[in-house]
């Protein structure tokens, strides 16, 4: 595959969750378009995109323009192969963490296959434990520990300036598994955040209809099931394989006969 420098920047989405301030939105536009970055994406917004977005914007009005609009972070990432979340603050489990330049090689490696997010949260609280769930990966930068408060813009514009810096020095090869690399083998159709969320539904289901624990009050249970998979990165003959094998144990509990999984 020959690689497009472009089009690896236009594969690279933010999105904000649940930002408070329309003037914000526009800092972040802004803070974007000066490092060549064009996909905004906006889950549920406190407020419309308004004058005061435009005057913060500083130019990145079309960046406001075509941002998408959406009621949930599930629609945001529906097609990203990789999404990885911001976090000022250490969490109940074990979280693989990056600071900003690994995070930025990381997103431009896997623009050459496919859409890539980086999530950024809510300015009072940051994002929640469920949304760092659907990440593969954490980012945090590492400021000053007496004085560690960056606003939404100044975030937005390390992560971006990180993204560019990399993007000038070369594209990062795809990421591979090691008997992929030995074996010339192309770069894995990894499952995406859909799908990835699909396999966690199906999953918690089939654990309820077998009686193994009790799902709705086994919460750490499942997010732990869910590190595991973020770890993992399954493709998507490896999900037909483990959602056929979901089918079929939940088949044998109600007695019906399983269809085996297609590739």
């Amino acid at each position: 595959m020959t690689k497009n420098p472009d089009s690896a920047l236009a594969r690279i989405r933010f999105v904000l969750v649940e930002p408070s301030l329309s003037g914000n939105i526009g800092a972040v536009a802004r803070a974007m378009k000066t490092m060549g970055l064009s996909r905004l994406e906006l889950v549920a917004p406190k407020q419309p995109l308004d004058a005061e977005a435009l005057a913060r914007a500083c130019g990145a009005d079309d960046l406001l323009q075509r941002a998408g609009l959406h009621a949930d972070l599930n629609e945001a990432i529906a097609d990203c192969r990789l999404v990885i979340g911001t976090s000022a603050r250490r969490r109940t489990l074990d979280w693989e963490t990056l600071e900003p330049p690994e995070t930025a090689r990381k997103l431009l490696a896997e623009t050459a296959e496919g859409e890539v997010a980086l999530l950024l949260g809510r300015e009072s609280s940051g994002l929640t434990n469920a949304e760092l769930a659907r990440c593969q990966f954490l980012v945090h930068i590492p400021t000053n520990p007496d004085f560690s408060s960056l606003n939404l813009a100044a975030a937005a514009q390390v992560f971006a300036y990180e993204i560019r810096r990399c993007w000038r020095e070369g594209l990062p090869e795809p990421t591979r598994t090691p008997s992929s690399a030995l074996s010339g083998e192309t770069p894995r159709d990894l499952a995406t955040a859909q799908e990835l969320e699909g396999l966690h539904g199906h999953l918690a289901d089939t654990l309820r209809d077998i009686g193994f624990g009790d799902p709705d009050s086994s919460k750490k249970l499942l997010l732990r099931l869910r590190r595991l998979f973020n770890r993992a990165r399954p493709d998507r003959v490896e999900m037909n394989i483990l959602r056929g094998i979901l089918s079929a144990a939940q088949g044998r509990k109600s007695g019906a006969r399983p269809t085996p999984p297609t590739d």
